[in-house]
C-alpha cells in the first residue's frame, strides 16, 4: 500500500517536473543532488528523456536514495524505466518497470508500472503488478498527498516501513487485500479503509504481542500525524494464533470479533479499548498497555464471560500453565472482572452457577463450584458465598462445603469457621485471611484442625498398601509466605497402635512443576506385627520407635533425610523378614555355623533391631545398632539359635534401596542386585 504511494509521489515530482515542460524536446538529461517535496526527499537524482522512435518518449529515472518519513522508508534506491506518450484524449500514458532497492520487505523489487495522467480530469492513476501482486492508486494532480489505494495479494512485509512509524512490531508473514484512503502530511499520515488478511503474522521485541497464520477482515484507521500514533481496528479474525499480553488465543475457524483502539509512542502501546467476542467461548471488554520493552503495565477487564471447555482450549491454556495448572479439564461457565497493574493485582471478582475443573496430574480438582468472590486491594466489597460439591487437593477428596467471604482492607477473609469432610473425618478451617495483592511476604494465614481422618482411605488414595488408623492434630497457624507454605504445630497419626508425629512442615512451590516438602517425623511405639502384615514384609513382633529428621522431598520424591529406626524392646522375627531386612540393609549373616543353623527355624528371638540411613546426593549412608571397622549390627539376636545380622554396605545408591524395599513389601522376595 505505501509502496504504491511512494511510487506515485516519485512519478509526480519527477516525471511531471521533467517531462511536461520539455515534451517537445528529445535527448534531455537532468540531474540534481537533492530534490525535496512535502513527504519526500531524494538524493543523487538522474533523469533522461529521449525519443523511442514510435512517437513516444523514452524515460529513465534513478535516485540513489529516497526517503519517505511518513512511511518509514529510508535510503531506498529507485530505478524507473518506461515510455511516455499521449493518447487521442491528450492524456499522458506511461508503461514501464520499477525496481526499488532496500525497501522494507523487499517491496517492488521488479514491478511493472502503468500510469495515466489526465490534466483535464485533474487525476493521476498508477497501476503496479509484480507476479500475482496488484496495487493501484488514484489521486488528484492538484493534491498529490491524497490518494485512493487498492491492494490485492500484497505481502504484509511490504508494509513494514509504515508499521515501524506506529509501533515496534514486525510483520512476519501473510498477504493483504485492501481499499484505503491515504493522506500524507508533514508530520505523518492518515489512512482508513477496508482490508482482508490471509495468513498474517507479526511479533514485537518483547514478545508480548504476536500473531501467526491469522486470517481476518475489517476496517482499519491509522493516524501518525499527532503524538501518540493511533490505530483503530474493527475486524473479524479466524484461524491461527494471537497473543495479546497474557491472553493467548488459538483462534477457531469461525469468525471472532476483535475491536480495539490503540495509541503508540516510542515503542509503548496502550489499548484504551479492547473487545473480543467469540460466541461459544469468550467475551471480554477492557484496556491493556505495554511499555517499550513489552512488559505488561495494565490489564483491566471490565466484562469477562467465559464458557468452558471452549474458553480453556482457545484462550486459557497458556495462562493457566504459567500457574502450574496444565492439561486442565474444565466444564461450565464463569463471569467476572480483573484489574492488574505494575504494582500488582488491584481487584478481581468472579461468579459461576456451575463449574467443574481438574488438572491432569490430580493436584487440584473441583466439582459443582457455585457462587463467587469479590476482592479489592483498596476498598471494602460486599460479602460473597462460594461452595462446591467436591474438592480434591493433591488427590485428597474433600466433601461438600460452603464458605462466606468478604474483602476488607485488601484482605479476603473467611467470615465464619467451616468444617470440610475429608476421608470419613473432617478438616476444621478456622480463621483464614488471604491477601491476593501480596507477591511476597505473608500472603495467607489460617488455622486447621484434623479429626478422624481414615488412614485406610488415605492409603488407598495414595496408592499405598491399605492399613488401619486415624489421623488427627492441629495446625494453629498455616502461613503462605513468599512461595512456600509454613505450618506451625503438627499432625499426629494414630496408626499400627502407635503414633507418627509430623512437625516443622513447609511446602514450597505447591503448584509448580517441582514442589518441595520439608519436615520432621517421629515414630512412637508402632506395632511391628501389624505393620509387617500390611506390607507383606515377613513377620516381626515388638514395638518400634524412630525419627526421620530434615526430610526433604522434591516433586514428592525423597532427596534428603536422616532416618533412625529402632526396635529396642525385643520380639520375634521370621526367616522371611530376616532375609528382607538383610537385603534392604545391605547386610549378611554373622560368620560361623549360624547361617546353616538358622535355615532350620521359621522364627527367631531378637533383642534389638536398628537401621539408620542418611540420604545425601542420592546415596544412603547406612548404619545400625553399633558400628566398627567390620560393619554395623542390624539385628542383635536373643536366645538360641543366636541371630546376628551384620551390615557391610555403608553406602548404597538410593534407587537401589528403593528397588530392594519395593520388592520386599510386594512379597517378591529379596532382590540382591
Amino acid at each position: 500500500m505505501r509502496a504504491t504511494s511512494s511510487q506515485l509521489v516519485l512519478s509526480l515530482c519527477l516525471l511531471l517536473w521533467a517531462v511536461m515542460p520539455l515534451s517537445a524536446r528529445a535527448d534531455v538529461a537532468l540531474g540534481a543532488k537533492k530534490v525535496s517535496v512535502p513527504g519526500l526527499t531524494m538524493q543523487a537524482v538522474q533523469s533522461q528523456i529521449g525519443e523511442d522512435g514510435q512517437g513516444g518518449l523514452k524515460l529513465s529515472l534513478r535516485a540513489a536514495k529516497a526517503d519517505v518519513p511518513a512511511m518509514g522508508w529510508k535510503r531506498v534506491g529507485v530505478d524507473l524505466q518506461g515510455v511516455l506518450q499521449r493518447d487521442t484524449h491528450m492524456r499522458w500514458l506511461f508503461d514501464g518497470t520499477a525496481q526499488l532497492a532496500g525497501a522494507p520487505g523487499g517491496a517492488l523489487g521488479n514491478a511493472k508500472v502503468s500510469m495515466v495522467i489526465d490534466e483535464a480530469a485533474n487525476t493521476l492513476e498508477i497501476n503496479l503488478t509484480q507476479g500475482a501482486i496488484q496495487a493501484s492508486t488514484a489521486l488528484p494532480l492538484d493534491q498529490p498527498t491524497h490518494a485512493q489505494i487498492s491492494l490485492k495479494g500484497v505481502p504484509l512485509a511490504w508494509l513494514q516501513g509504515l508499521l515501524s512509524t506506529v509501533w515496534s512490531g514486525r510483520a512476519t508473514g501473510g498477504k493483504l487485500d485492501a481499499d484505503m484512503a491515504l493522506d500524507l502530511q508533514d508530520k505523518g499520515l492518515q489512512a482508513s479503509g477496508q482490508f482482508a488478511l490471509n495468513g498474517g503474522g507479526f511479533d514485537t521485541p518483547g514478545g508480548a504481542l504476536a500473531g501467526q497464520a491469522v486470517n481476518g477482515n475489517g476496517r482499519l484507521n491509522i493516524d501518525t500525524t499527532t503524538g501518540p500514533s493511533r490505530i483503530d481496528l474493527d475486524a473479524s479474525v479466524r484461524g491461527g494464533e494471537l497473543l495479546l499480553g497474557p491472553i493467548f488465543a488459538r483462534l477457531p475457524d469461525h469468525p471472532v470479533q476483535l475491536s480495539l483502539s490503540a495509541a503508540s509512542r516510542n515503542g509503548a502501546v496502550e489499548f484504551n479499548r479492547l473487545r473480543v467476542a467469540d460466541a461459544d467461548a469468550l467475551q471480554l471488554e477492557g484496556v491493556m498497555s505495554f511499555n517499550a520493552k513489552g512488559d505488561l503495565q495494565q490489564l483491566k477487564l471490565d466484562r469477562l464471560q467465559t464458557r468452558f471447555p471452549a474458553a480453556y482450549q482457545r484462550y486459557g491454556q497458556a495462562w493457566l500453565a504459567t500457574l502450574g495448572l496444565r492439561d486442565m479439564r474444565i466444564d461450565g461457565q464463569l463471569s467476572g472482572n480483573l484489574d492488574l497493574g505494575t504494582d500488582g493485582l488491584r481487584s478481581f471478582a468472579f461468579d459461576t452457577d456451575g463449574l467443574d475443573a481438574a488438572d491432569a496430574e490430580g493436584r487440584l480438582a473441583v466439582k459443582g463450584l457455585r457462587g463467587g468472590l469479590d476482592w479489592n486491594a483498596s476498598g471494602d466489597r460486599p460479602a460473597t458465598t462460594l461452595g462446591w460439591q467436591a474438592l480434591q487437593v493433591y488427590r485428597m477428596p474433600n466433601g461438600a462445603a460452603q464458605m462466606r467471604w468478604q474483602s476488607r482492607g485488601g484482605a479476603l477473609s473467611l467470615q465464619r469457621a467451616v468444617d470440610v469432610p475429608l476421608l470419613n473425618g473432617r478438616v476444621h478451617v478456622g480463621e483464614l485471611e488471604w491477601r491476593p495483592a501480596a507477591s511476597k511476604g505473608r500472603r495467607l494465614e489460617t488455622s486447621l484442625a484434623f479429626a478422624g481422618i481414615d488412614m485406610a482411605a488415605f492409603s488407598r488414595t495414595m496408592g499405598w498398601p491399605e492399613f488401619p488408623g486415624t489421623l488427627g492434630g492441629a495446625i494453629p497457624a498455616l502461613r503462605w509466605v513468599d512461595d512456600r507454605f509454613e505450618l506451625e504445630g503438627g499432625l499426629s497419626v494414630n496408626v499400627f497402635d502407635g503414633f507418627v508425629d509430623i512437625t516443622q512442615l513447609s511446602l514450597q512451590g505447591p503448584f509448580g512443576p517441582s514442589p518441595v516438602l520439608t519436615g520432621d517425623v517421629q515414630l512412637r511405639q508402632l506395632d511391628l506385627a501389624a505393620m509387617t502384615s500390611v506390607f507383606d514384609f515377613g513377620s516381626i513382633t515388638g514395638r518400634m520407635d524412630g525419627s526421620v529428621d530434615d526430610l526433604r522431598l522434591v516433586n514428592w520424591n525423597p532427596v534428603a533425610f536422616k532416618a533412625r529406626l529402632l526396635a529396642g524392646s525385643g520380639g520375634r522375627i521370621s526367616q522371611r523378614a530376616v532375609n528382607n531386612l538383610t537385603t534392604v540393609g545391605g547386610g549378611g549373616m554373622a560368620a560361623g555355623l549360624q547361617g546353616a543353623v538358622l535355615k532350620l527355624f521359621k522364627t527367631f528371638g531378637y533383642k534389638r533391631i536398628g537401621l539408620n540411613c542418611t540420604l545425601q546426593a542420592s546415596v544412603c549412608h547406612m548404619g545400625g545398632l553399633d558400628n566398627d571397622a567390620d560393619g554395623y549390627t542390624i539385628v542383635e539376636g536373643s536366645g538360641l539359635p543366636r541371630l546376628q545380622v551384620i551390615g557391610h554396605q555403608t553406602q548404597v545408591d538410593w534407587p537401589t534401596v528403593v528397588r530392594r524395599l519395593k520388592a520386599a513389601i510386594e512379597g517378591n522376595g529379596p532382590d540382591v542386585r
